[in-house]
């Protein structure tokens, strides 16, 4: 749910009643990830989305009934071979939902408020809730912090044994340190409640960081493109009359600075990329020596094969390795048959989506492979079970 935090924590501070249903797992060629929600307010307003509008219908309609009840249910959804009018998915995936009320005065909505909050607002947060288990824990929150991510914090809890809490706490934490979203599997053993259960995490983190280096026209389209793909985007250049706000009004960040001395002081992580438009020697040596050895996710450098070749030369000349030359994307982009600036941007950004999502950049039509995949996708974890 966190995915729509901004609305929902709107709709908490005017005191409205609501359920959530958020999508816990799926299977085949489902159209949206474990975290994706569609939330109903007590008058019937809509937001958010768990199918891309296969099922959405039949998840109203539970919303409604749970926020009448009062109680989450978990549903799943799927294709029906033998009705093709059937409730389904009809791209012949797999969806298990969670629906959970969220009214005033129940215990979840202390808990689910505060990481609707800190979501909302750019902090770091966790959110663990119970998706199968005992029926009496269903839809029970624990959020977790950057500061808890020892296993000794979080807020809220299940209600269950003091142990239980401070496992999950510890296992949250995990995640949100990777950025995860995903589910954790404990046995019964490891549940101190008699009784297995799954544990969904929803991580909210700060964007992710885009930064251009390279202050010239295609860097302004690439600009647009990455802050359309929810990037925090920074843009570097050295030469002061080039690196303004003025051409580049929709950067969030405008550095005028050698590239290779910002890259050396400023904060990157795994979910950094880094694209290097500048094609001159004298910025992009120093640059990518740095570049190729931080523990980033995407590195790109624009030019010719030929600029390419020359710059690899260079680029051994100063220690860099077969190795960390490996992870260079150079020439930049997929092969799109580009040549305006949009289009450039836009085929460095379908390289950085399918370098994350472990695509292939080959066409859809004929191939095999998975039209929906993850590349940062783990089973769930297991933990507490019984050998």
């Amino acid at each position: 749910m966190l995915d729509i935090a901004d609305e929902l924590h709107r709709w908490v501070e005017q005191g409205r009643d609501f359920a959530v249903a958020t999508v816990v797992a799926v299977g085949g060629s489902a159209p949206r990830r474990p975290g994706a929600a569609l939330a109903v307010d007590a008058d019937g307003m809509a937001i958010g989305s768990v199918s891309g509008g296969c099922v959405e219908g039949a998840v109203y309609d539970l919303c409604q009934q749970a926020l009448e009840d009062g109680e989450s249910v978990l549903e799943r959804f799927g294709y029906s071979d033998e009705d093709a009018f059937a409730v389904g998915l009809t791209c012949g995936g797999v969806i298990d939902i969670l629906v959970t009320p969220v009214r005033a005065g129940d215990r979840v909505r202390t808990v689910v408020a505060a990481a609707l909050e800190a979501a909302a607002k750019g902090r770091s947060a966790a959110l663990a809730r119970i998706v199968s288990g005992p029926r009496e824990l269903l839809g029970r929150a624990l959020v977790v912090g950057p500061e808890d991510s020892s296993g000794q914090g979080g807020f809220g809890g299940f209600g269950a044994h003091p142990e239980l809490d401070r496992t999950i706490a510890a296992e949250a934490g995990a995640f949100l340190d990777a950025g995860r979203t995903g589910t954790l599997e404990i046995g019964e053993q490891g549940s101190r409640c008699g009784a297995p259960l799954t544990v969904l995490v929803e991580s909210s983190v700060p964007p992710p960081r885009m930064i251009v280096f390279g202050a010239i026209d295609f860097a302004s389209a690439l600009v647009r493109v990455g802050k359309f793909l929810g990037y925090q985007v920074t843009v570097c250049d050295a030469r002061p009359v080039f690196a303004t706000k003025a051409r580049f009004p929709e950067a969030d960040e405008i550095v005028v600075e050698w590239p290779h001395r910002y890259l050396e002081r400023t904060e990157v992580d795994a979910r950094t990329v880094l694209c290097v438009l500048t094609h001159d020697a004298k910025f992009d040596v120093p640059l990518l020596r740095l570049a190729l050895r931080l523990p980033v996710a995407y590195v790109g450098a624009m030019g010719s094969r030929r600029t390419h070749l020359d710059r690899n030369e260079r680029l051994r000349e100063v220690g860099v390795t077969e190795l960390e030359l490996a992870r260079l994307r150079s020439p930049i982009g997929l092969d799109l048959g580009a040549r305006t600036p949009e289009e450039t941007a836009l085929s460095i950004a379908a390289e950085i989506v399918a370098s994350r999502r472990g695509g292939s950049g080959v066409s859809l039509t004929g191939a095999h492979t998975p039209i929906h995949h993850d590349a940062t996708s783990e089973p769930a974890r297991r933990i507490g079970s019984v050998a």
